[in-house]
């Protein structure tokens, strides 16, 4: 009997992986499902699982592939992806290694559109709050574009014909391709170096949302953002909207409208300085007419032609209040003069010397103190009596109370 050959664990997930990548159809397949348990690593790899009413696969897709994706895999998301089938041996469980990956559906622009539009929104990047007023007078412009491109030559164009005296700086850069992004970022920020721009016009002409995707990058909307000269953003045409318009202190339809919110129409501004020139001196004749008017009627007036009228009705007003004036004051003074004789009056009835002069005495001790009783006094003490003409200094010599006892 023939022993059986007996393999490892090992052996048996690496002879199963082997067959599986030798595999032609599974070597490079396509496959449709709604992403779950998705986990972006630290490194950059996503781990996901693709699922369906009835099965689920695990994935992963490594950090080079997963780079270039133009959006961010959710779960939920349905997708496809294209790949080749393993077999991971560590678990003995076989995934997808998923090298392409697009929306089922809708684009993969779209969602990545979407996507950054509501982070960059959710962080405050769209606020009013930081929105700045566009320079209505500027000196100069810079235009961050193509320097080939059609949108320069319009912008510069219309420019010259609202305002010749303000100058353009054209700041060069790519608006198409995979380092478009990164040279109109760099482009808003060497704008803001130089320093000597009221206003940034950063933008391109019209294409399709591949040829728009620099604007939608999020390092072109945070260069935006973090520019301390005013941005108009001018991308495509009115129908076109990018992540940069949203973030821009001031959207333009085209870069054509750019040029007429940035430079100010000098005819304009004349035509408008004139009609005000106008309605000052309207208003100046208007205002000249009125004085000459009232200063007619002040000279034709009764009062200019005769002020002593109004000189003596003044006169008379005057001397009737003094006369009333007066009689108040005399009036015054008999009240009070009334009242101060009651007031003496009662001070005269409680005066001292009123009751001394009925025959009543006032007497003192030797210390000065009133004696108002016989028992204060003793034979012997000398006494000051007080009459109404004098004084008179005794000296007791005999008590007698009033209930008959001596003392």
């Amino acid at each position: 009997m023939l022993e059986p050959k007996i393999y490892s664990v090992s052996k048996v997930n690496s002879y199963i992986k082997n067959m599986l990548e030798r595999d032609f159809v599974l070597n490079s397949i396509w496959v449709a499902g709604e992403i779950s348990n998705f986990k972006r690593h630290s490194l950059g790899h996503m781990y996901f699982s693709l699922k369906d009413s009835d099965s689920v696969i695990r994935c992963v897709m490594f950090k080079g592939d997963a780079d270039m994706l133009p959006f961010m895999p959710e779960n939920g998301m349905s997708v496809i992806v294209c790949g080749y089938v393993t077999l991971y041996e560590r678990s003995g469980e076989y995934q997808i290694v998923a090298q392409l990956m697009k929306p089922d559906g809708v684009g993969a622009l779209t969602i990545a559109f979407e996507q950054l539009k509501a982070k960059l929104e959710a962080e405050g990047l769209f606020d009013k709050d930081y929105k700045r007023e566009i320079e209505p007078r500027p000196k100069n412009i810079a235009v961050v574009t193509s320097p080939t491109g059609a949108a320069v030559r319009d912008i510069i164009k219309i420019a010259r014909e609202r305002n010749s005296s303000v100058s353009i700086t054209v700041v060069p850069v790519l608006v198409q391709g995979e380092a478009a992004a990164d040279s109109v970022a760099e482009g808003i920020r060497l704008a803001n170096r130089l320093g000597k721009a009221d206003t940034i016009i950063v933008g391109r002409g019209g294409g399709s949302i591949e040829d728009l995707w620099a604007f939608n990058e999020e390092k072109v909307a945070r260069a935006i953002f973090a520019s301390q000269i005013p941005v108009i953003s001018a991308v495509g045409h009115e129908t076109d909207f990018t992540i940069a318009d949203f973030v821009a202190d001031l959207r333009a339809s085209t870069p054509s409208n750019a040029a007429e919110l940035a430079v100010n129409d000098i005819n304009e501004d004349r035509k408008r300085a004139e009609a005000l020139l106008i309605r000052l001196e309207r208003n100046a004749e208007s205002i000249m007419r009125l004085k000459q008017e009232k200063y007619g009627r002040l000279v034709e007036s009764r009062a200019f032609r005769q002020p002593y009228i109004q000189l003596d009705k003044r006169k008379e007003y005057v001397n009737s209040l003094i006369g009333i004036i007066r009689k108040n004051a005399e009036n015054t003074v008999k009240h009070e003069e009334a009242v101060l004789k009651g007031a003496l009056s009662t001070l005269e009835a409680l005066s001292p010397l009123k009751v001394l002069s009925r025959g009543y005495s006032y007497t003192e001790n030797e210390l000065g103190r009133a004696v108002t009783s016989a028992a204060d006094v003793n034979e012997g003490d000398r006494l000051s009596v007080t009459f109404m003409d004098g004084r008179v200094s005794v000296t007791a010599a005999e008590k007698v109370m009033f209930d008959g006892k001596e003392n």
